[in-house]
């Protein structure tokens, strides 16, 4: 398995399947920035969201593969079956929900603490493991995670810019992830340790 994070923004997803399983990896989707068309025979509930959500009720056929870029599979094994043949027939990745060994590939047990993502999988053989990783790792990466990687996002472009040096810049990058500001964000306001961050930068830069 080679593990990679898809940038999903805006791009088509088809769900096939409208039960529990096909509902769950829809809210995935949209929680990730994608857009979703599901299709399936249950009319849509009162809860669902519209924004980016194409609800179709309706039997699946292969013209709802047009202009997705990933396909789920969720309905009856001879639905699946189907999806699988239409979706490799036009080279589109497909995740089947009663057949691992089908799929291209797997979601994972995903940690998000803003833009830090921590993603646990086990090849689909055992979900709940990766789930149980997932909730202890959330026990130890707290909020302030959170915190740290967006002040990090901010600074980087700023350093990208300003030192040329490519060792140099690594040294800086180094210097802002040490523990230590964690856990001055675990308990000092934010845009303090911020102000505190751009000052050891400004102080490098002025180095010789």
């Amino acid at each position: 398995m080679f593990p990679l994070f898809f940038e999903l923004e805006n791009r088509l997803a088809l769900v096939v399947g409208g039960g529990p399983v096909g509902r769950r990896k829809a809210r995935a989707l949209l929680d990730a920035g994608g857009r979703v068309r599901l299709v399936c025979l249950e009319p849509r509930p009162d809860d669902e969201p519209t924004e980016r959500l194409q609800w179709i009720q309706e039997p699946y056929h292969a013209g709802h593969l047009e202009g997705v870029e990933l396909v789920f599979a969720a309905a009856t094994s001879a639905v699946n079956r189907q999806v699988t043949a239409d979706a490799r027939q036009r080279g589109i990745w497909i995740n089947v929900a009663d057949d691992p060994g089908a799929s291209d590939f797997f979601l994972p047990a995903v940690l998000r603490r803003g833009d830090l993502l921590i993603a646990v999988g086990t090849k689909g053989a055992a979900p709940a493991l990766a789930q149980g990783v997932r909730d202890f790792l959330g026990d130890q990466f707290d909020d302030a995670f959170q915190n740290w990687v967006a002040v990090l996002g901010r600074i980087r472009p700023l350093i990208l810019e300003k030192v040329s040096d490519p060792n140099r810049r690594r040294e800086l990058f180094y210097q802002l992830c040490r523990w230590d500001w964690l856990e001055r964000f675990r308990h000092e306001d934010a845009a303090a340790v911020q102000a505190a961050m751009m000052a050891e930068v400004m102080q490098i830069l002025q180095q010789p």
